[in-house]
């Protein structure tokens, strides 16, 4: 007769993958935590304890704000720069590596939690991915949403206006994306504010 086994209740509700944060914590590093919601991207450097897991370090995408982003703040671009920025507050804190742990698989958004990683090995974070799974430059730069931009704009004004609604509301050219993402860069890099 076949035996009933329950799932674990965090298991249950889709909020841990129990087998991929057993293998996180066997590695005795810090864990990376992205989050990628509808209006935002989130992150936390954690270590975990028997206790709990222990924040070292945490950036939130309206951080970007304050150093001079305009764009979306859920962009790959914004990914991109967010990733920097939490890897400059980490080492700031003495994280120097950290295992990427995504938690379950409805958290998980490809590109833009990729390109975060990109920013915080460029920021000086050891986080084991492979090059193939970065994003291009030309995405990194917001160079392919202002080519986009810039096409939609002269071929469907209408669609343009649609896509781009929240962007232009607040002032934003989206045809400005790499020019806002060197300016933002710079801000982070140099320390400015």
């Amino acid at each position: 007769m076949p035996t009933y086994v329950p799932l674990l209740r965090r298991r249950r509700r889709g909020q841990t993958d129990y087998r991929a944060r057993k293998r996180a914590i066997a590695s005795q590093k810090p864990l990376l935590v992205v989050r990628v919601s509808n209006k935002n991207v989130s992150s936390q450097f954690v270590k975990p304890t028997a206790k709990g897991d222990l924040v070292v370090s945490s950036a939130h995408s309206r951080e970007l704000i304050k150093l001079g982003w305009h764009g979306s703040l859920k962009s790959t671009p914004a990914c991109y720069l967010l990733g920097i920025l939490a890897g400059k507050k980490a080492q700031a804190k003495g994280v120097n590596e950290a295992v990427l742990y995504t938690g379950v698989l409805p958290f998980i958004r490809g590109a833009r939690v990729a390109a975060f990683v990109k920013g915080a090995i460029e920021a000086g974070i050891q986080v084991p991915m492979g090059e193939e799974a970065f994003p291009t430059a030309e995405q990194l730069s917001g160079k392919t949403i202002s080519e986009f931009a810039t096409t939609l704009s002269s071929e469907d004004a209408k669609s343009y206006g649609r896509k781009f609604s929240a962007l232009l509301k607040s002032g934003f050219d989206p045809k400005g994306y790499p020019a806002q993402v060197e300016k933002t860069k710079d801000a982070i890099m140099g320390g400015k504010k």
